[in-house]
């Protein structure tokens, strides 16, 4: 009985031992949370394929979150504290405002986890580098767009995600300013905020064209906006330049129908894997550069079909 009893606990020490060594070997894999501004997008499901491609690639964990939609501040950052909670090798963030997330930065800063920025930077030094696009210069390209259909003269309102994160204030102004610098002629007349919810943005379109009623054109700053602005364009019958930004079913379909002119497309895919190879290099002890231009192109009815556009649009 006795000599039967040792056996049992000998195995179950045993079992013990195993049991540890499995979570050893899960510690020692780098676990690098992701915190998105959204989820509702096709363009962050983009995002969080490329970022699943590369962790894969480097043998890493990651998790990719983000709140229901790019209005919830507090969500993000709830999300944000609960990641570090986990004391994560590193750490994604993708901030919906560029200044709320500074305090839990400095506490990851504090812990020595490296921070990677993603596609909205913060206004602080504590992220290693930023993966995103160059958005203003995108939205430059926007107005120049614009600008050129409206036949360099009239006016123009601008609908846009938020004021607070760098995509919303970057694109905003990218497009203001290339319009007060190369467009005098072209006016805008109104700059409202939608939160990148397609259902408010359709309502802000329509208010905008009740209100102002030689309108000419409207840019929508992102796949939110943009689809919002097609929506409300399209319900108020009238006829004006649309353009839009990021890529989407939507914006794809209301592009080969005509109701928008064309838009900006991201590269969400090379953004989502570059902030997990910018995360493996800084566990590495790599320097790297502040930012990384991860690219854009104008897409529209005639190019949509080319290799190099086509790899960077999205469902």
């Amino acid at each position: 009985m006795l000599r039967t009893k040792r056996r049992v606990i000998g195995v179950v020490a045993g079992i013990g031992v195993l049991v540890a060594g499995a979570g050893m070997a899960r510690a020692e894999e780098p676990y690098i949370p992701l915190i998105s501004k959204g989820f509702q997008h096709q363009f962050w499901q983009a995002v969080k394929a490329g970022a699943e491609e590369s962790a894969k690639a480097h043998n890493v964990r990651i998790t990719f979150e983000g709140p229901e939609t790019e209005a919830m501040v507090d969500k993000q950052i709830d999300m944000l504290s609960a990641a570090l909670a986990k004391k994560p090798q590193a750490l994604g963030i993708a901030a919906l405002d560029s200044k709320a997330a500074i305090p839990l930065l400095k506490r990851a800063q504090a812990s020595k986890i490296p921070v990677i920025a993603f596609d909205s930077g913060v206004d602080s030094d504590i992220p290693l580098t930023t993966c995103a696009t160059d958005n203003l210069a995108a939205a430059g390209l926007a107005a120049d767009k614009m600008a050129a259909m409206i036949g360099n003269a009239g006016e123009v309102g601008v609908i846009v995600h938020d004021q607070t994160s760098r995509t919303g204030i970057d694109r905003r102004d990218g497009f203001l300013n290339e319009m007060k610098a190369k467009h005098p002629n072209v006016k805008i007349v109104s700059v409202q905020y939608g939160g990148g919810d397609h259902l408010k943005s359709a309502e802000i379109a329509k208010a905008m064209i009740e209100s102002h009623p030689n309108l000419k054109g409207i840019f929508g700053a992102n796949e939110g906006s943009a689809e919002g602005a097609a929506i409300g364009v399209k319900e108020s019958g009238k006829k004006l330049v649309l353009i839009g930004y990021d890529s989407g079913k939507e914006q794809k379909d209301d592009i080969n129908s005509g109701l928008m002119a064309g838009a900006i497309t991201q590269n969400p895919v090379g953004i989502g894997k570059c902030v997990v190879d910018s995360a493996v290099k800084a566990l590495k002890g790599a320097k790297l550069p502040k930012k990384v231009d991860t690219g854009f192109y104008w897409y529209d009815k005639s190019n949509m079909s080319d290799p190099k556009i086509a790899a960077v649009l999205y469902d």
